[in-house]
């Protein structure tokens, strides 16, 4: 017979957690039929291997390694459907959500609710001894996140939630899959009548182990809520793609500020240095926030850097050819301007996405 409740914990270099969060669930859930799957994105510190060795002694306890494939959203999805439990929890491993409430959690999916999510911002919740910077930020989010939410809920950057299998096997084909906010994710694609609920609790600290917060997980919270936006008409990762180009605007105009105006460099000199410049902080950036799933280093940063360059220069003249075509049929110039760069835009992307960022080339870190 299949668990009533699954927890589904994605990790990466999280080992040292692992046992004590196993032993935590064994004592909040003794009177319930539970497992954990814990998804593991091939940590380097052997967390897998540590989740193995625990299930070979406790059949609660599964694990699912993830080679080649990263990012706390898949984890999610791909946990929930490897389990056939009729609940389904979403958590972290890092012992910051607090365990005891799932059993008032459950309660509220039997009586009716389709969600529930762990709150730290409803009356009775803290954030507890997390630094101010970090709370700022999480405010600012749930802020900004009100842009594209239907549903009113205190904290929707949670990662802390229990859901009915039901409602998620409604929303799973509607979701992104990208970034690492994907409860937000879940509340957009959530029907207007779906029934949500939440449980306070206290936000402890991290005892072991390094915060997951920084520059890409931000970068996606904000490429999530344009892709949202958009009604997912522009692909994910296109979106994070243009801006980065947008970003290289301003790389480039430094440089031939700097070349020309500063150094006296010939025009000429200073626009190709500059141009290159920008390729490079383009490629840099996109390694990074836009395909930070299949990052390159090594070797594979080098040749996929030149791949980069030559793709990139392709796409400027397909962006004047495209441009000048439509010129020369009475298209208005901004308009033909605008179209060309498109264009060029998607042949950028659709030639770097497929041979430069490829599963496979180069070695990938997360």
């Amino acid at each position: 017979m299949p668990s009533e409740l699954a927890i589904i914990i994605p990790t990466y270099n999280e080992r040292e957690n692992i046992l004590v969060m196993v032993d935590k669930l064994a004592a909040v859930l003794r009177n319930l039929d539970w497992e954990v799957i814990f998804v593991d994105d091939d940590s380097p510190d052997g967390t897998a291997e540590i989740v193995r060795e625990i299930a070979g002694k406790n059949p609660r306890v599964r694990c699912l390694q993830r080679v080649g494939r990263r990012g706390l959203a898949s984890a999610c999805i791909e946990g929930i459907l490897a389990s056939s439990a009729p609940v389904v929890v979403v958590m972290d491993a890092d012992l910051q959500h607090d365990e005891s409430i799932l059993p008032e959690m459950l309660a509220m999916i039997r009586s009716g609710a389709d969600l529930v999510i762990g709150s730290r911002y409803k009356d009775g919740g803290s954030t507890g001894e997390l630094s101010s910077f970090r709370v700022q930020i999480s405010q600012a989010a749930t802020s900004f996140s009100r842009i594209v939410m239907k549903h009113a809920v205190t904290d929707p950057m949670s990662g802390f939630f229990m859901m009915k299998r039901p409602f998620f096997e409604q929303v799973v084909r509607n979701l992104s899959g990208k970034g690492f906010k994907i409860l937000l994710d879940i509340l957009v694609a959530a029907k207007d009548d779906a029934v949500i609920r939440e449980a306070p609790y206290t936000m402890r600290r991290r005892k072991f182990g390094e915060s997951k917060l920084d520059a890409t997980v931000i970068w996606d919270f904000f490429t999530l809520i344009i892709y949202r936006i958009f009604g997912r008409i522009i692909p994910y990762r296109f979106l994070s793609f243009v801006a980065v180009g947008f970003t290289g605007i301003f790389v480039q105009l430094f440089f031939l500020w700097l070349g020309f105006r500063i150094l006296k460099i010939e025009f000429l000199l200073a626009q190709i240095v500059a141009t290159l410049g920008a390729m490079t902080s383009n490629f840099i950036l996109n390694n990074q926030l836009t395909f930070n799933e299949q990052k390159l280093k090594g070797k594979g940063f080098l040749s996929g850097l030149l791949g980069f360059y030559l793709a990139c220069s392709l796409g400027a003249v397909i962006n004047v050819a495209v441009a000048d075509m439509l010129f020369n049929r009475s298209i208005p110039w901004w308009l033909a301007s605008v179209l060309g760069a498109v264009a060029g835009a998607v042949w950028n992307y659709a030639i770097t996405a497929t041979f430069i960022w490829r599963a496979g080339l180069g070695k990938t870190t997360r």
